[in-house]
Formats: structure tokens, C-alpha cells, sequence
């Protein structure tokens, strides 16, 4: 059996007990993990929840203009927003939805050809947006110091996040194989800014994946993500910008071009790109849309379908009558219609498709079923996370539930705790102290980083602060 097969055996989602996967003795790792013996399902939960415990809260009675309307062009950071725009998970929780199509990690790294690796690894940056489709809730501003932990056994790697810094918000965290087949880690800035009728999230900071078997790391950072029509009209979402993966021991590159929608809604979700060799000689051509699925082809296959179409698209579309679309945009972001499916040239491969989202996911804040479970607390999980673990948070939890009284209640009294706890260091004259990770240069790009410390899972939690 080769180190494909053997993983695809392993990992399914629809077993959460297979054999195959090493079991990681929490207690005592301090790196990637050693063998033994530990509870038999990852942080206590013997089987995922598959909805949550109350439907979406509607945000049809609240206008959010009356807070936005100050702060065109400005920084969305220090702004606070009423708890119905939020979603009932922290940005930590968030960040964890990169890891929901992680096996295509564990397929690359069973590659033996570069190419093949780079593929995977493009289609796992891809991958890791998707979840943001159709997601117009914001998710809670983590508390400084405040952690979030993931265990899946099923689908072989740990996480563990820590918000490091409050102001600029900053986000590091670090996830391994348990198989010891990949280190991914990295630190998230989120600048936001509100531009009159839309929001725009720039995630920046740099992702680092390391196949370890290959000696390879790779690079890049996330593309832009825009929500339009947060004043009135219906929400929607879009990403952009592009995103450059680079392969440190090979230079190999993949250049990746997420489409921004355009006047007529044509781009929209598509993503364009290729992989080229430290020559900047093109390998492979990739496309897709970051909401479906990713397709790639060689070079002079693509060149050839490209100018057969040319030849035969004689016949030019209507265009919409641009006067009525004008007059349309003066109030609302016109909502594009959604394009027919990927148009999948022959002779391409799949890369990647997105998992269907369960059919209730409107009534949950669209969240995908990886997502739904990111919150989940069974009785007895306290004993095992940190005391700073977003699963704790009583106005994440409250929201959760359906309480948003009592969510809104506490948020604002985490956020006045959070605000006495600096004044007091101010007053003493004493910085704060991140526990798990500490600021570096990444060891690939020299850039300013947030490395992980270590020792986590060893489990020690004492001298954690109490920001709840």
C-alpha cells in the first residue's frame, strides 16, 4: 500500500474512529506528538453535532448605519458593533476553518514530484476561503490571551491559536500532522475598512506550510475579502487580489488571480493561475472558483481550448442596459447573478471540490459542518482545555444559545474587564506576556512573525490569565 492509499483509508469524515491514525498522548508531547494512550476522541466529543443549539438570530431590525456612516475610509478595529452582526464563534474559530480540507495536505504530502505538491497546496489555499461564501456574520474580536484548541484525530492534525496582540488585533496559531507529515502555522492582521456600502477584510500576515518528509516550505498570504451591502439590499461576498504561493528549496511559484466580480457579475468566484519553475516557465494552468472546485491542465492544452473558443465565440451577448444598473448602484451593490457552474476543459484534473454545507447551514449563520462543531462543549471538556479557550466565552456561548440579551451582556463586560486589565498594567508599568507563541522572523521570508513557544499540550495551564 503506498502513503496515499494508506491515508485515504485512514481519514474519512463520515468514521470518526479509523485505524491508521497515531494517537497522541496529550499530557506529555511537546512537539509533533509520540504514541500512547489517550481518550478516544479528540478534546472529549465522541461524535460532532451536526446543528446548532439555536437558529440564526435575524438582523432585520437593526440598522447599521447609524454606527458606520462616522467611519468611511477608517480602520474597523476599535469600532464596536452590535452583537447581532456577529456569528457565534471567535476570529480564532475562524482561523481553525483553514484546516476543514486538510487532506489534501496529507495527499501532498505522499507526492514524490514537486508539481504534484505544489497542486495540492494551491488548491489547499484555495480551499481555505471557501468556507467564507455566503458568511456575512462577524465573527467575535478575540479577547488578548484568549486561545482556541482543535484536536481531530479523524482527520489528523491539532491546532492551537493565541490572539497575541489587542491593539493591532493580532491572531498567531500553529497546526501539525499527527503523522508528522506537515507544520502549518502563521499570524493574522485583519485590517478592516468600511467604504460606504461595503466592508473590505484584508487578512494580512504570512501562512507558512511545511511538508516535512519533503523538506519543502511554502508561503503565501490570503486574498481579500469584501462584503457588499452592509447599509441596505442584500449582503454578498466577494474575494480578490492575488495570492503567490512560493516553494523556498525548489522556487517554484504558483500564481494565483482571484477574480474581482466586474460590471456584469462574469469574474465572479473565479479563481485563474498557474505554476511556473524559477525560470518563471509555466508548469500548469489552474482554474476553478474558490466557492466550488479547482481544475488544472497543462500549458499547451489550455493555449489550444483557449484558441479553439476564441475561434468560436462569433456571437457577442446583449449587454444589461447600463442606465438602469447605474441607477441601481447609487443605493446598493447590484447582487451578481451567480454564473453557470466551472466550465472543465478536457484533459484537466480535479484538484479540489468544496464539501456540501449540511441542508439547514442558512439557519446557522451558513456555517459548513466543520464549522458547526468548532464551538461544541460536552460536559467534562473544561478539565482539559486551557481556561482561556474560546469555548469558555460566556457572550460567544450565549449567542450560541439564543440569548442575545444576555450575549450582548457579557460582551460588553469581557470587553470593560479586557479594558481594566491594561489600565491596571499601565498603571503598574508592565507589558503583557503572550504564553504560547513569541514574536521571531519567519525563518522562510525574514519577515516579522508570531512563532509557537511550544508546550501546549503538555497541558500546564496554571499562571493563565482570566480574561472571562
Amino acid at each position: 500500500m503506498d502513503c496515499e492509499e494508506e491515508f485515504f483509508d485512514a481519514v474519512t469524515e463520515a468514521n470518526p474512529r479509523v485505524p491508521g491514525v497515531i494517537l497522541v498522548d496529550t499530557s506529555k508531547s511537546n512537539g509533533i506528538g509520540k504514541v500512547g494512550e489517550r481518550p478516544p476522541q479528540e478534546n472529549g466529543i465522541q461524535k460532532h453535532r451536526t446543528s446548532l443549539p439555536a437558529p440564526m438570530f435575524t438582523r432585520s431590525d437593526f440598522s447599521v448605519w447609524s454606527i458606520l456612516k462616522k467611519c468611511i475610509g477608517l480602520e474597523l478595529s476599535k469600532i464596536t458593533m452590535p452583537i447581532a452582526f456577529n456569528e457565534p464563534l471567535s476570529f480564532l474559530q475562524r482561523i481553525t476553518e483553514y484546516m476543514e480540507h486538510v487532506y489534501l495536505l496529507h495527499k501532498a504530502s505522499c507526492q514524490q514530484k514537486p508539481l504534484e505538491r505544489m497542486q495540492l497546496v494551491a488548491a489547499f489555499a484555495v480551499s481555505a476561503v471557501a468556507s467564507q461564501w455566503e458568511r456575512t456574520g462577524k465573527p467575535f474580536n478575540p479577547l488578548l490571551g484568549e486561545t482556541y484548541e482543535l484536536i481531530r484525530e479523524d482527520l489528523g492534525f491539532r491546532f492551537i491559536s493565541e490572539q497575541v496582540s489587542h491593539h493591532p488585533p493580532v491572531s498567531a496559531f500553529h497546526s501539525e500532522g499527527l503523522k508528522e507529515d506537515f507544520l502549518f502555522h502563521g499570524s493574522i492582521y485583519p485590517k478592516l475598512k468600511f467604504w460606504g456600502k461595503s466592508v473590505e477584510a484584508e487578512p494580512r500576515g504570512t501562512i507558512t506550510l511545511e511538508l516535512l518528509r519533503h523538506k519543502e516550505a511554502y508561503t503565501w498570504t490570503n486574498p481579500t475579502c469584501c462584503v457588499h451591502n452592509v447599509i441596505i439590499g442584500k449582503l454578498w461576498i466577494e474575494q480578490y487580489g492575488t495570492v503567490e504561493i512560493v516553494n523556498h528549496r525548489t522556487g517554484d511559484k504558483c500564481v494565483l488571480h482571484f477574480k474581482p466580480c466586474g460590471l456584469f457579475g462574469k469574474e465572479l468566484h473565479k479563481v485563474e493561475g498557474h505554476i511556473q519553475d524559477k525560470n518563471k516557465k509555466k508548469l500548469f494552468i489552474i482554474y476553478g472558483k474558490w466557492t466550488e472546485c479547482l481544475w488544472g491542465i497543462d500549458p499547451v492544452s489550455y493555449e489550444s481550448f483557449r484558441k479553439q473558443e476564441r475561434r468560436g465565440d462569433h456571437l457577442k451577448k446583449p449587454k444589461p442596459d447600463e442606465d438602469s444598473l447605474k441607477a441601481d448602484s447609487d443605493v446598493v451593490d447590484e447582487v451578481p447573478e451567480t454564473q453557470e457552474t466551472v466550465q472543465v476543459i478536457p484533459g484537466s484534473k480535479l484538484l479540489w471540490r468544496v464539501n456540501t454545507r449540511p441542508p439547514n447551514s442558512a439557519q446557522m449563520y451558513n456555517f459548513t459542518s466543520f464549522t458547526v462543531s468548532l464551538n461544541e462543549l460536552e460536559t467534562g471538556m473544561e478539565k482539559i482545555l486551557a481556561p482561556t479557550d474560546c469555548r469558555l466565552r460566556p457572550d460567544i456561548r450565549g449567542m450560541e444559545n439564543g440569548n442575545m440579551d444576555l450575549a450582548s451582556q457579557e460582551k460588553e463586560r469581557l470587553e470593560e474587564k479586557q479594558r481594566e486589565a491594561r489600565k491596571e498594567r499601565a498603571k503598574e508599568d508592565t507589558e503583557w506576556k503572550t504564553r504560547w507563541f513569541h514574536q521571531g522572523r519567519n525563518p522562510y521570508t525574514g519577515t516579522p512573525d508570531w512563532l509557537y513557544t511550544g508546550g501546549y499540550f503538555e497541558r500546564n495551564f496554571s499562571g493563565c490569565p482570566d480574561i472571562y
